[in-house]
């Protein structure tokens, strides 16, 4: 089976479309990053992004096509004009890593997101991934228009989860905010808070849906943050458990490794390989 014959059926195994308009391949962010798709694949690694570590143990895997959740050479839409021109040594050597081991990268971001099957129906392969490694996929679950994953769980606390967390995704460590022995039922994976707007529409819904517990993908002590923080502080049920965003997102590529060769049809040797904890502490 060829690289590209591997990606057009995963293309065709996902839902494929964002809110009832079908992803154009002419704009899609799931793109050939880099390499020959051209060629048989020998073996299949997915993880939340190509790094050097992860190129290196795809060839000692003997795969040739790393299926990555993001972006391959640091800016968005990977282009490569800018480290060509200006010959840096980084982006050289990850080049010549590459071509010596014959290593195809393509990003699978918008097409796993869009949904993969799931009880006759689809779900984010993602977050899906997310509450699966996290020993949630038993709960209700739910993903709302905003895009958000939203669950109820049995009652347990921020701290036992972080812990759960900390361990099944082999992380070095979490930031936590708010209250750590809150009784949390319910939990929202939510967006990107960042700088240069309010939150105020997501502390609307956290009060008034008496969300628990918050997972988010971006986080800045702004906003969000400083509620969460003074909720903690007046003893409600608010945390916040934030690992970053490559870490939040990487179980569920390591759950792709499981169903890839169903997209398949085909067995094909695929492996997860963690991109390892993108943080340290001291």
């Amino acid at each position: 089976m060829l690289i590209s014959e591997v990606i057009q059926s995963v293309k065709d195994y996902c839902r494929g479309e964002w809110y009832g308009v079908a992803i154009d391949d002419s704009t899609t962010r799931d793109k050939i990053l880099y390499g020959n798709p051209d060629v048989e694949c020998t073996g299949i690694v997915t993880t939340i992004y190509a790094s050097v570590d992860v190129i290196k143990k795809a060839h000692e895997l003997g795969a040739n096509l790393i299926i990555a959740h993001e972006a391959l050479l640091w800016n968005h839409g990977d282009h490569r004009d800018w480290l060509e021109d200006s010959q840096n040594k980084t982006y050289l050597e990850k080049k010549k890593l590459m071509d010596d081991y014959g290593i195809c990268v393509w990003r699978c971001h918008d097409y796993i997101h869009s949904g993969i099957p799931h009880n006759g129906g689809w779900i984010d392969g993602i977050f899906y991934g997310l509450a699966k490694e996290t020993g949630w996929d038993n709960a209700k679950i739910n993903e709302d228009v905003s895009g958000a994953l939203y669950l109820e769980c049995e009652e347990t606390s921020p701290k036992k989860i972080g812990d759960i967390i900390k361990k099944r995704w082999n992380l070095n460590g979490l930031k936590c905010i708010g209250n750590m022995d809150a009784k949390v039922t319910k939990v929202m994976v939510c967006g990107h808070v960042k700088e240069g707007g309010d939150s105020n529409t997501l502390i609307k819904r956290v009060d008034a849906e008496d969300i628990n517990l918050l997972l988010p993908l971006e986080l800045i002590d702004f906003t969000l943050t400083e509620y969460i923080k003074d909720s903690g502080q007046l003893g409600m049920n608010r945390a916040i458990l934030a690992a970053g965003h490559f870490n939040l997102e990487e179980p569920g590529m390591k759950y792709m490794s499981t169903w890839v060769n169903n997209a398949l049809k085909e067995n094909i040797n695929a492996t997860y390989v963690q991109a390892g904890d993108m943080y340290t502490y001291l």
